[in-house]
């Protein structure tokens, strides 16, 4: 492929879109990827995800270096030294290489005469890195976190809160989910020995490895045979606690991209499984992966909170609600999160939250489970929801399992933040 374009412009468009236009940076990417190396697919990975997770830090280091702020169509500029900034102060990129990229970025922008700028700033960041480097420590931009989001997770979690703010800087582990259709759990990880992939089993899902470096998809033997599913450990959870059984049916609600159905129909081939989502677009991903694992579900374009008009007159043994919801459980994967999400998204997200619970409740069989869940760790979307839900609903009952109402924090050896409450119903006292 002859190289016909600049890397590092093309980041700081990235950044543009995400942080301008408001934009989801696995979207972004998705389309920014197309004609550019593999190699430099990586690095634009690599480079994108690394500066939405330090933002605040490279948005100071500028401040310090540049006395008048760049705006209008200079505003480019300015995130075209972020990239630059990022790569000398986290990259092992060699500076002359990072300086001459990085400057001459503006030529595509047709801002050449700002090429001055750029160097000299970038130069100027080099010969003060230590003294910055020093100040910085004593700053509260190396928590990398909005001030509101800060405090919010501060209040929910006055003990753990530098441990979760620790872990959502930091890169995300991969895990992986073996389809026992194919494979044990421990025959695939042999497997990966062999092919020279380290990993680690875990005693928290009878499915799950945890590789010691994350690795590229084509490395893993018989993805494309359905052998094996990237998904986190929290996320496996989730369904296990479903416990789903053969000849049931059972509702997979808000089920995009479909790693959760998937999973359903491993433990359960012989179930009638129907996966409804709102989104027309991320519904296709379902089908794509149960193609992949030659698997079959109905799938259904659908809204949560008009299940009338999707639902046929039949209700379900057990039902999959994976909400929408903050996703601050998950930001260590997705960092655009702490920049794209606003207070008032959460309560609008809470209200849509118990709207689409109690509209679907009542298609749940008597003696039905309910697994609702998030990739939250904000208590008014997980832990306050479902106790206002069940004070309001007496027909709702707490599964009686220990593992049945958790809140899991984002762990540097375990899985992602993520909440779960199984839910049964039970009317009969109701009736009498």
């Amino acid at each position: 492929m002859n190289k016909k374009y600049n890397l590092r412009s093309i980041c700081a468009q990235v950044i543009s879109q995400v942080i301008d236009k408001k934009q989801s940076l696995t979207t972004v990417l998705s389309k920014r990827k197309e004609n550019i190396s593999d190699k430099d697919k990586s690095l634009l990975q690599e480079l994108s995800f690394g500066i939405f997770r330090t933002l605040p830090l490279l948005e100071w280091f500028i401040q310090q270096l540049i006395i008048k702020p760049l705006k209008g169509n200079k505003r480019i500029i300015h995130n075209l030294i972020i990239v630059g900034i990022y790569q000398l102060y986290f990259t092992n990129i060699p500076p002359y290489a990072v300086l001459s990229e990085t400057v001459n970025g503006a030529i595509i922008f047709k801002l050449s005469r700002l090429k001055n700028l750029i160097n000299g700033v970038l130069r100027q960041f080099q010969r003060q890195k230590q003294i910055l480097s020093k100040k910085a420590n004593h700053n509260k931009n190396n928590y990398l976190h909005p001030k509101w989001l800060l405090k919010k997770i501060q209040q929910s979690y006055p003990f753990q809160w530098k441990d979760i703010i620790y872990a959502n800087n930091q890169k995300p582990p991969m895990w992986l989910r073996v389809n026992q259709l194919y494979n044990s759990t421990y025959d695939y990880f042999i497997l990966l020995q062999q092919s020279g992939i380290e990993s680690n089993l875990t005693k928290y899902s009878k499915c799950a490895i945890k590789l010691k470096k994350p690795c590229a998809i084509k490395n893993l033997i018989g993805f494309n045979k359905g052998w094996v599913t990237i998904q986190d450990l929290s996320s496996q959870q989730c369904v296990e606690l479903l416990s789903p059984k053969n000849n049931e049916y059972i509702l997979d609600l808000c089920a995009a991209p479909g790693g959760k159905t998937t999973y359903i129909l491993e433990i359960a081939p012989k179930a009638n499984v129907l996966a409804v989502d709102i989104n027309k677009i991320r519904i296709k991903y379902i089908q794509d992966n149960l193609n992949r694992l030659k698997l079959y579900a109905k799938i259904i374009v659908g809204d949560g909170r008009k299940p009338h008009e999707w639902i046929l007159n039949k209700n379900f043994d057990r039902i999959l609600l994976d909400v929408p919801c903050s996703s601050t459980g998950i930001i260590r994967r997705h960092p655009d999160i702490k920049w794209l999400r606003k207070p008032k998204d959460i309560i609008k997200l809470i209200k849509l939250q118990y709207e689409i619970l109690e509209s679907i409740w009542p298609y749940l069989k008597n003696n039905g489970i309910l697994v609702y869940s998030t990739c939250s760790i904000l208590p008014d979307e997980n832990k306050e929801q479902i106790q206002k839900f069940i004070s309001n609903h007496p027909d709702a009952y707490l599964s009686n399992n220990i593992e049945s109402y958790k809140q899991i924090l984002p762990s540097k050896y375990g899985g992602d933040g993520f909440f779960y409450a199984s839910l049964i119903k039970n009317n009969t006292t109701i009736l009498n």
